[in-house]
């Protein structure tokens, strides 16, 4: 906080920054975290809003550390070892540091998965709390709505009851049913966002081959693209000022836009579910190289990082008619709302982040050590750890499946993965190992033992 001050901004900043100052329900992606920011402006700072953040890493450090240790008996030293990543890792703390969701969103789902593993049957008032923090997540990530799915069948396999599953599911879908209210009022549809089509078409703009598409209706043909002419990476089906999004009637994330796009989507993966399976893989497994190279494009990954001079000014972006993005970050900290970089503080971070970061090979790692932990437990469906160990896989997967790999969509797994991890070293997890190993040293056939022979005497004979 003291080398780049008062806060980093994203590209996706400005429009959170421009709901919390006239607040309307965002077409492209829900406001949860817009209605923080809103929460936090009447202190007109955004060195608070950084603060926050922070404090939501660090607690989400100390939740980690209080379930490994408390609940899962890990020494001192193991709890704080898992608890590491999401406390020291570099990339982590930068990400805390911009006006985005995705530290909200990761402290919502770690608190929801905490309150879960706390207690071994749950009550009403436990279930309902956890409810209410996995909707609050999903209307900050629409990636939230597969958390929900995870949770209720954790408490399915836990044998939970349905009377407990129904107060989560209910307690969730409140704040969600509310927001899916207001977005009706003020757009005549009862939905959430609508750019999930455009998300996916963005997805298959890499590999979409109108060639292989049977019966494909006139009003898609706008969206299909040569090979020779697709643009490098995927987002650019949805950014680049070239995408065959622009060649439709309408706003970009109109309604009218995103059915086309998940008609085509949805088309192209039915044509092609083997191109398809194969991008998704190639980004799922992109996650774990050890080397980080510089994806979707310099530019945008530069937000990612401290450098010598902010990579995100505050642009004069029209965000309405009446509002441009550098006056409303200006007028909600009533003042100077340029990132400034402090030195030596800025180079003490810069040289802190070439060093102490987790690398995607670690993260496997981490994946495959919470697994392992899983299969002695497999009778019980792998156990506690299950939970945090598929929302971290899914969280992953998520991205791949439906948008792109990007850098920051990676760190909201860690935490989980790492306590899924931690939780394979719970003395429940031992104690089957080392029962296994036992029977297995009791089941084993014992070594023949050798037969004496007796010993056959040759007569003597006299010498003559």
């Amino acid at each position: 906080m003291l080398g780049y001050q008062p806060v980093m901004y994203f590209n996706d900043s400005f429009d959170y920054l421009h709901v919390a100052t006239e607040p309307y329900p965002h077409p492209l992606r829900p406001n949860g975290y817009a209605f923080l920011l809103l929460l936090l402006k009447p202190f007109h700072s955004f060195a608070l809003v950084a603060a926050v953040q922070h404090l939501m890493g660090l607690s989400m450090g100390v939740m980690i550390y209080a379930l490994l240790r408390r609940r899962f008996g890990l020494p001192g030293w193991g709890a704080a070892l898992a608890a590491a990543p999401v406390l020291l890792d570099a990339y982590q703390l930068q990400l805390e540091h911009l006006v985005l969701s995705d530290t909200m969103f990761t402290f919502l789902v770690v608190s929801a998965v905490t309150l879960l593993l706390w207690h071994d049957r749950p009550s009403w008032k436990i279930a309902a709390a956890v409810g209410l923090l996995v909707g609050l997540a999903w209307l900050t990530r629409s990636v939230g709505m597969p958390v929900l799915l995870g949770v209720l069948l954790f408490m399915l396999v836990r044998r939970s009851g349905w009377r407990l599953m129904g107060v989560t599911l209910a307690a969730c879908m409140l704040p969600v049913l509310a927001y899916m209210g207001w977005y009706k009022a003020e757009n005549g549809k009862f939905t959430m966002t609508e750019s999930n089509g455009i998300f996916l078409y963005a997805r298959v703009y890499k590999f979409a081959d109108c060639h292989k598409m049977k019966d494909l209706p006139v009003r898609e043909y706008p969206l299909c693209t040569e090979p020779a002419n697709r643009l490098p990476n995927s987002q650019d089906g949805i950014w680049n000022a070239l995408s065959p999004l622009n060649r439709s009637p309408g706003t970009r994330f109109g309604p009218e836009n995103n059915a086309l796009s998940n008609d085509y989507a949805k088309r192209a993966i039915t044509s092609q579910p083997g191109d398809y399976l194969r991008v998704v893989a190639y980004d799922f497994f992109r996650v774990f190289r050890w080397e980080r190279t510089v994806f979707p494009d310099p530019a945008t990954y530069s937000q990612y990082e401290f450098r010598k001079t902010p990579t995100r000014t505050l642009p004069d972006w029209q965000m309405d008619a009446n509002s441009i993005a550098s006056a409303e970050a200006k007028a909600y900290e009533r003042g100077d709302a340029e990132t400034r970089v402090v030195e030596p503080f800025g180079a003490v971070a810069r040289g802190y982040q070439d060093v102490f970061y987790l690398r995607g090979t670690m993260v496997g790692g981490i994946l495959l050590i919470g697994l392992a932990g899983l299969v002695p437990l497999w009778r019980r469906f792998g156990g506690q750890a299950a939970l945090p160990w598929t929302l971290a896989t899914g969280l992953l997967l998520a991205p791949a499946a439906t948008a792109e790999f990007d850098y920051r969509y990676v760190l909201p797994a860690v935490p989980l993965a790492a306590l899924a991890a931690g939780i394979a070293f719970s003395p429940e997890v031992r104690g089957t190992v080392a029962g296994w190993r036992r029977r297995r040293g009791t089941e084993a056939p014992a070594p023949p033992v050798p037969v004496e022979q007796p010993e056959t005497k040759v007569p003597e004979v006299a010498a003559k």
